[in-house]
């Protein structure tokens, strides 16, 4: 679809390393920042992009030649191991979809759905039975060795068994007085084991459903059993810190596994029944022998819960996978770290081993799977300074800052002009999720979870005040034009006021009925706009706190408001889909701008006040006329922006997500031509960076984002990712090939009394 721009991408994200990026990088003269990539190739091989939400699990084929995932997008899909390609799509389940296995033979998937267990058959792609019976949500499904059954735990305190030739149900084995989370058949299919809420395990005769024992020890809930591979033992993992190991000849426990600090998810056996490992909520896997019952090592790395651990089929490699995005490679001899496979933009939900132990295929909330070389060993990965996901970017006034806020509590200065990190601002306690520079760039502000606002001297990075006294969580703040105020918006009803010289809060404004999604300062500050769910928004005094205008008429939410050039007028968005003007001296609407089909987010004036720019979940932008309230341009964002700002000449757009062109502004002839110096043409959507709204640089799926910034004077772009990664790319326009220096084609289209410019690309 677009080889020439991936072409770019192949050179300008390969590792340094690279023969083919070594050898052809002067392919790309125009980019005069390039991104930090690694030295060297990763473990990813493939990220299998398809699912259109959170990937719940992943499994290979017996023969290794499939993956199945599922997702809570309703499907199931099915890829080819060594190419990548999707192969089949298992579509028309009513509930998400989770916990695919395959039976033996390889020839049918299970697939959990709410309270049921649906067959697939490979071969045809058609559902082969629906298991129905349960009352209650199925934990997992799982089949015999012989692939003649199948046995399903539910909440509804039951495990069932399932004749899979004939998918009819055979037993009910029922005992456990709550909700039961897995059932496992021994290695030579004649017990199954069940984990239950109920803090016992129990054991069961596959062959007449009788129960053969009930395990008792555990004081928590117990997660997850497994038997281990000679069949003679049982090991389950409970939210008592505690894994349990269970003769099964007898029904008695045999070693009580102590150490973890937290609830412990899973426990599962090497290959020769010799060791145990178990993840947990305290970031570690434990080892542990099976015959002593001593741990053997503690795997430390993680940075948040463990979900889970699997073996490699020879046991020389564990593999654990957490919420901090990552999954691990540790040595099972050493008990050290051998890798870190990072690439997922969100939490990993399940890792798997091939059946040969060459591949690991990973499931994630950020909804892709990826397959991992588990034998390259070598950790990988260019987070450059964040640890955690980087919520916003911004430049400085001047452009020789970017100011990024992150997950990991943190604060970092970057220099635009190499790149570099040049200052870490440390004191938050919790996520970091926006920052902002003050007018003259000497300050910085940092709003966190943690209930503070912190400021910042920018030329040393030392706190220079603590403003606190929300006590709920916090949305934003904003600088008055003047540097002197900062004023405060939280889930609270009020908005708060602080001296920024002194930190001392000066003033709280309160009459909203409801939360305040937004606050802003007149051009003169000497008021502010605050727009709330209550469905007003309300006009203060900052130098009294006093309330001075109701601008009442909304239908639903305010969720921004703000002041004309010369603050006559104010601007407010809502969720009611339309866009109103407000006379700031008696507080009359005076325009409502219908025409948005979702929620509008945020509205901008021009810096002569003639227009008007509104952001709408339609992802759309609309340009008004404020004179005559009519649409005069919109354009197609393919994206939700939720941040806009006119430039100088009121030709351009700078929006959250790039700077976008206006063909319909008063200033701009009609006929205007694009100077080969344009530095005010680049965007960030999802996958792609365009130029002149042409596709420039696909975005490969760790450095795609999740907040982005263009510097208003320079060709720089900042891109923040999920992994922490903050991306700088610098373009040079003049050696840009002539076909993105050319305007996009227009369509003219009349709607009402306006006229409608760009309608897609």
């Amino acid at each position: 679809m677009a080889p020439l721009q991936v072409y770019y991408s192949g050179l300008l994200f390969a590792p340094r390393s690279s023969l083919i990026r070594g050898g052809y990088f002067n392919n790309i003269p125009w980019v005069t920042m390039e991104p930090k990539v690694a030295d060297v190739w990763s473990s990813l091989i493939q990220t299998l992009e398809g699912h259109t939400s959170w990937v719940n699990s992943v499994v290979f084929s017996p023969d290794g030649k499939l993956v199945a995932s599922a997702s809570i997008d309703k499907t199931i899909r099915l890829w080819d191991s060594s190419t990548g390609k999707q192969c089949g799509v298992f579509e028309g389940h009513t509930h998400w979809v989770e916990s695919p296995v395959f039976s033996p033979d390889g020839k049918l998937v299970a697939v959990i759905c709410n309270d049921n267990v649906v067959l697939w058959d490979i071969s045809t792609g058609k559902q082969y039975g629906v298991l129905e019976g349960h009352n209650g949500l199925v934990s997992s499904a799982v089949f015999s060795p012989d692939g003649k059954l199948l046995a399903s735990a539910s909440h509804d305190t039951t495990v069932r068994l399932w004749d899979t030739s004939t998918r009819k149900q055979c037993g009910v084995l029922q005992g456990h007085t709550d909700w039961v989370y897995s059932a496992v058949f021994s290695p030579d299919g004649k017990l199954v084991a069940s984990s239950s809420k109920d803090e016992t395990v129990r054991l069961w005769d596959a062959s007449t459903g009788k129960q053969y024992g009930v395990l008792e020890g555990h004081t928590g809930w117990v997660k997850s059993t497994l038997f281990s591979p000679d069949g003679k033992l049982v090991a389950s993992a409970s939210c008592d810190t505690t894994v349990r190991l269970w003769d099964t000849s007898t029904g008695k426990q045999c070693g009580v596994l102590e150490g973890h600090t937290g609830d412990v998810y899973s426990a599962v056996f090497s290959p020769d029944g010799k060791l145990v490992a178990s993840a947990s909520v305290d970031k570690t896997v434990r080892l542990w022998n099976t015959s002593t019952g001593k741990q053997y090592g503690v795997l430390e790395g993680h940075t948040d819960c463990v979900d889970s651990a699997v073996f490699s089929p020879d046991g020389t490699l564990v593999a654990s996978i957490s919420l901090d995005t990552t999954v691990r490679l540790w040595d099972t001899s050493t008990g050290k770290q051998c890798a870190v496979l990072e690439g997922h933009t969100d939490g990993v939900n399940s890792a798997v081993f091939s059946p040969d132990g060459k591949l690991v295929a990973s499931a994630s909330w950020d909804k892709t799977v990826r397959l991992w070389d588990a034998s390259i060993g070598k950790q990988y990965g260019v987070l450059e300074g964040h640890t955690w996901d980087v919520n916003s970017a911004v430049f400085s006034p001047d452009g020789k800052l970017v100011a990024s806020a992150s997950g990991d509590t943190t604060v970092r200065l970057w220099d635009t002009s190499t790149g570099k990190e040049c200052g870490v601002l440390e004191g938050h306690t919790d996520n970091v999720f926006s920052a902002m520079f003050s007018p003259d760039g000497k300050l910085v502000a940092s709003v966190s979870e943690d209930q503070t606002v912190r400021l910042w001297d920018t030329s040393t990075g030392k706190q220079c005040g603590v403003l606190e006294a929300h006590t709920k969580y916090l949305k934003f703040a904003v600088f008055s034009p003047d540097g002197k105020l900062v004023a405060m918006v939280s889930e609270e009803k009020v908005v708060r006021l602080w001296d920024t010289l002194t930190g001392k809060q000066c003033g709280v404004l309160e009459g909203h009925t409801r939360g305040v999604n937004s606050a802003m300062f007149s051009p003169d500050g000497k008021r502010v706009a605050s727009a709330s769910n209550d469905l007003t928004v309300r006009l203060w005094d900052t130098s009294t706190g006093k309330h001075c205008g109701i601008l009442q008429g909304h239908t639903r939410d305010v969720n921004s408001a703000t002041f004309s050039p010369d603050g006559k007028l104010v601007a407010s968005a809502s969720s009611d889909e339309t866009v109103r003007l407000w006379d700031t001296s008696t507080g009359k609407q005076c325009a409502v701008l219908k025409g948005h089909t979702n929620w509008v987010t945020s509205a901008v004036f021009s810096l002569d006040g003639k227009l008007v720019a509104s952001a709408s979940g339609d992802e759309t932008v609309r340009l008004w006329d404020t004179k005559n309230q009519a649409t005069i341009e919109i354009i197609d964002t393919h994206g939700r922006i939720n941040i806009m700002k006119f430039s100088n000449d009121g030709a351009h757009l700078y929006t959250s997500h790039g700077i976008l062109q206006l063909k319909s502004s008063p200033h701009i002839g009609s006929n205007r031509q694009l100077p080969r110096t344009l530095t005010h043409s680049l965007y960030v959507t999802d996958q792609w960076i365009t130029c002149n709204r042409k596709k420039l640089l696909w975005l490969p799926a760790e450095y795609r984002p999740y907040c982005s910034a263009v510097n208003d004077t320079a060709n720089l772009l900042v891109i923040g990712s999920r992994t922490g990664r903050l991306t700088f790319i610098s373009i040079d326009f003049t050696a840009l090939p002539a076909v993105y220096l050319q305007p996009s084609v227009h369509v003219a289209v009349a709607e009402g009394k306006g006229f409608l410019g760009l309608v897609g690309f």
